[in-house]
């Protein structure tokens, strides 16, 4: 199994910035491709960014294109997400995941980071 801790999610107002962060433990080994969704109560979860372990190749939801980026670190085992020029329609939980190489989708989340951006 991959355990993921997010951290790095607060307040901020319109047009500013945060940076998450997740940490990932266990069989990291496994790690093919991690992403980042998020989710607002009473919708569904949404996929924003994701990155492969190996490579790093990189995909985004057209809503978030030119103002996130995803990277990894492949020596501390973690994935991070930069955020910037934020709106209010970020506001969300944004949680972790990883699609392990035996395959199934993405199979391990975290605990989700709460993003809150104010206008």
């Amino acid at each position: 199994q991959v355990q993921l801790v997010e951290s790095g999610g607060g307040l901020v107002q319109a047009g500013g910035s945060l940076r998450l962060s997740c940490a990932a433990s266990g069989r990291t080994f496994s790690m093919n491709r991690m992403g980042w969704f998020r989710q607002v109560p009473g919708k569904e979860r949404e996929f924003v960014a994701s990155i492969t372990w190996i490579g790093g190749s990189t995909a985004y939801a057209d809503s978030v294109k030119g103002r996130f980026t995803i990277s990894r670190d492949t020596t501390k085992n973690t994935v991070d997400l930069q955020m910037n020029s934020l709106k209010p329609e970020d506001t969300a939980v944004y949680s972790c995941a990883c699609n392990p190489t035996t395959g199934g989708g993405y199979r391990y989340w975290g605990q989700g980071t709460q993003v809150t951006v104010s206008s």
